[in-house]
């Protein structure tokens, strides 16, 4: 096989390879639709409380740690899509039986994003709040 055949071989199988990474990408890549990586839940799945703190959040407040929740999310695990500093606002979902706010969080994005962390945000799932 000449040097040209083989390269032009490679070549195709190369974009045979990209594509049919973004078809399994498009097709069923496993995140949900959210265009994430990350799965999707719904706000009836997440505990009680995030559902309490996302109407909060819907009515502008008043909310249970005023000095906390509203404020910046850096994303500085960079679990949540990059973007400008001040996107992202976070918001305690009080937990019961905790004497601190707890480690969950919903977090907002300025394009009406919504997020859950249970884990002081060592993961995050994307919230559907319409379910």
């Amino acid at each position: 096989m000449s040097s040209r055949r083989r390269i032009t071989v490679a070549l195709v199988g190369l974009i045979v390879l990209v594509v049919g990474g973004w078809l399994v990408k498009d097709l069923g890549g496993g995140d949900s639709g959210s265009g994430t990586g990350m799965r999707t839940e719904s706000l009836s799945q997440l505990p009680a409380e995030a559902g309490q703190t996302w109407r909060l959040i819907q009515r502008g407040g008043p909310f249970p740690y005023p000095r906390n929740d509203g404020v910046v999310f850096d994303n500085r695990e960079k679990l949540l899509p990059q973007q400008r500093s001040g996107y992202y606002h976070e918001y305690t979902v009080p937990t019961p039986g905790s004497a601190d706010r707890g480690a969950r969080r919903l977090i907002t994005g300025g394009s009406k994003e919504l997020y859950y962390t249970g884990d002081h945000y060592a993961s995050f799932v994307v919230v559907d709040p319409t379910k």
